[in-house]
């Protein structure tokens, strides 16, 4: 069965309302389909794709592409992810047990099993050595990279933008010039924003993750255009893996980016 036939069949609760309703209602004229399976929706990866989004929801929105997300969690945690990222809640669905990834043959990631240890405590142990690199292709190079910077990438945070991240104060965006100028990702500016969302998520850690057994499990993009052709697909090998871009995570949509932040309203509700 093919990714489309299985979101075509699939019916999750929707974060909106608690509705269990098709994951694909009222997308069947529309011209493209995004579909994003994210891992657990307190997970560094699922945070940082939404955050892209939001970045980007006007020139999304341009586009006429519809989204439909789906999460590992429940009500709580999608309505927790939707009030801290401005996804629109009627945009994403939630799944337990990650049985739609299983379905679509995602990664679970790693999967060392020590008898002694709970079902949670494994996940707990595997996930600890993906962040390490150990059975996640690309893990390490992407968190240095978050330190480092990235000329290729754009400019993450606005000149006037005021981060916060408790404990640390506040931090004003031309703060990050002083550590090699402007105009494209700076050396620590997407490290700031990463430990903002480990933040957020430790604070909210029960909400965020009702179910530590599914830690590891990665998620994967798949856009289709009006017949349920697939157009591009994306599996993700391992954490801060969800795009083949990783300076560009959105590139597959063919958007110009700039290094502004053209923001819309929680997405303007058009995703």
């Amino acid at each position: 069965m093919d990714a489309y036939a299985i979101f075509k069949q699939a019916e999750k609760m929707r974060v909106s309302d608690g509705a269990i309703v098709p994951l694909l209602s009222d997308c069947e004229w529309e011209s493209r389909l995004l579909v994003l399976v994210w891992p657990q929706l307190g997970d560094f990866d699922t945070l940082e794709y939404a955050w892209w989004l939001q970045r980007e929801a006007l020139r999304i929105q341009r586009q006429g592409l519809v989204i439909r997300a789906v999460g590992i969690g429940d009500r709580a945690s999608g309505q927790q992810f939707c009030d801290y990222t401005g996804f629109p809640a009627s945009s994403l669905f939630v799944d337990p047990h990650a049985e739609l990834h299983q379905k679509l043959n995602l990664r679970p990631g790693l999967s060392l099993k020590i008898p002694s240890l709970s079902s949670a405590q494994n996940a707990w142990l595997n996930l600890m050595l993906m962040c390490a690199g150990i059975g996640s292709s690309g893990t390490i190079a992407e968190v240095f990279r978050g330190y480092r910077g990235d000329k290729k990438a754009p400019q993450l945070i606005g000149e006037k933008e005021v981060v916060q991240v408790k404990p640390l104060p506040p931090v004003k965006g031309s703060f990050f010039n002083l550590a090699g100028g402007q105009g494209f990702q700076r050396p620590f500016e997407l490290a700031t924003l990463r430990l903002r969302n480990m933040v957020e998520v430790l604070s909210h850690w029960k909400t965020y993750v009702p179910d530590a057994a599914y830690l590891t499990q990665r998620g994967g993009t798949f856009l289709f255009n009006e017949l349920g052709e697939l157009l591009y697909s994306h599996r993700d090998p391992g954490i801060l893996g969800f795009a083949a871009d990783m300076s560009n995570p959105l590139s597959f949509l063919g958007l110009e980016l700039s290094g502004d932040c053209l923001t819309g309203q929680h997405f303007a509700d058009n995703l």
